[in-house]
């Protein structure tokens, strides 16, 4: 099987490889000239609108960028980020290299690395982010890589995201603790499981999840797709989801759209074991009474997947003073410790916290654990993600296999 390389097989390649002129812009380690210039903006940001959390914690940072450095931020709510990066390539195609419609987008994984092969982001300019000193990146270099690929300043971390399972203690008293022992436990539970219908982030990240942990193939998994390797890596995986699918929700004939549409499910009593790609999903759902209290969190006993997640700078976008006041911002202690607060989002941060001064660090001291909350050191086995190309082969391998139902 072929994978596919996202957008980038669209247009002709002799098109696609011209080294178009950008704007000019501040230089990003002026920060004061970037700051005065910024004031007035407005920035357009493209980030995913599908779950409320999201968009509660993004109005917020809007406001305190007008309040505080003049800049309006208007959220672009986009159901795949593919369409921003589709929109910036015909943007390109057409010869607009200085009054693109995108100022901002949240961004990680293939479509960073599509962006970057063909030349569609501004930069290097994330590590001449005043704040970006904070990620104390020598110690933490997952906040300069992004499934594998050095991100060379062309991203600016802000956020962190692992997949979490859920269970409602009052209906499972023992949850399945790998991708092998889900399924026996699927097939003991029918109809009480299932992930979002590919190419939903989170389903395809489930999909890696089970690849990592039933192929022991960490060479290859790392390195790009290798075509005529591909349906032998795979195979486990597909004969897994063979044998799992007709025990899943609606015995795996058809999928919920999205991870929030799973949290609907499990407060519909339609699921007893889901997940989610933000640790703290379930506890914030059961603070808002969208889950019942007898729901806890768990990672599987081998580890889950995890990545840092990013917002980049178009090479045409306007106002890339206003972006990188705004990227600049996300990064600060008050806006992390504000998004990993369970009352607003619960995103994990980027900062090195141990490393701020004993005021920010107080900033994000949040109290007595939620009882649905994972414990602090749960997450201390993460699985790095694997090259950014096994994403789209699997999507398109999956779609071929069960997306006609």
């Amino acid at each position: 099987m072929k994978p596919r390389t996202t957008l980038m097989t669209t247009v002709a390649t002799a098109m696609l490889s011209l080294a178009l002129p950008t704007i000019a812009a501040p230089d990003p380690n002026d920060w004061e000239a970037v700051l005065q210039a910024a004031e007035g903006q407005t920035v357009y940001w493209n980030a995913w609108g599908g779950d409320s959390r999201t968009n509660r914690y993004i109005a917020w940072a809007s406001e305190q960028m007008q309040s505080t450095y003049g800049v309006d931020v208007e959220h672009v709510k986009l159901d795949d980020t593919g369409s921003a990066v589709a929109r910036v390539l015909g943007e390109k195609q057409a010869g607009n290299i200085d009054d693109g419609r995108i100022d901002l987008i949240w961004i990680n994984g293939e479509n960073f690395a599509a962006m970057r092969e063909q030349h569609l982001l501004f930069g290097p300019f994330a590590e001449s982010l005043p704040n970006f000193a904070l990620t104390h990146s020598d110690e933490n270099p997952e906040v300069v890589t992004d499934f594998t690929l050095p991100t060379e300043g062309y991203e600016s971390p802000w956020g962190k995201a692992q997949i979490t399972f859920y269970y409602d203690s009052a209906q499972t008293e023992t949850p399945p603790q790998s991708i092998a022992d889900l399924l026996e436990w699927a097939k003991d539970n029918p109809g009480q499981f299932s992930y979002p219908r590919i190419p939903d982030f989170t389903g395809s990240t489930f999909l890696k999840q089970a690849l990592i942990e039933l192929s022991n193939q960490d060479d290859a998994l790392y390195a790009p797709v290798v075509e005529a390797e591909f349906a032998e890596i795979t195979a486990p995986l597909w004969d897994y989801l063979d044998e799992l699918h007709p025990y899943l929700w609606r015995s795996g004939r058809s999928f919920p759209e999205s991870g929030p549409n799973l949290r609907t499910l499990m407060s519909d009593g339609e699921l007893s074991v889901a997940f989610s790609f933000y640790p703290t999903d379930a506890a914030v759902a059961v603070m808002e009474y969208e889950l019942p209290e007898s729901v806890r969190s768990y990672v599987l006993e081998g580890g889950t997947l995890g990545n840092v997640h990013f917002v980049a700078i178009p090479y045409n976008s306007p106002h890339k003073a206003g972006a990188m006041a705004l990227a600049n911002f996300l990064l600060s202690p008050e806006a992390q410790a504000q998004k990993q607060s369970l009352s607003m989002w619960g995103d994990r941060t980027v900062l090195a916290v141990s490393r701020l001064d004993e005021n920010d660090k107080a900033l994000f001291e949040q109290g007595e654990s939620h009882p649905s909350a994972l414990p602090a050191d749960a997450l201390s086995n993460t699985l790095a993600e694997p090259h950014p190309s096994w994403m789209t082969a699997l999507q398109d391998a999956w779609l071929k296999r069960y997306g006609v139902n």
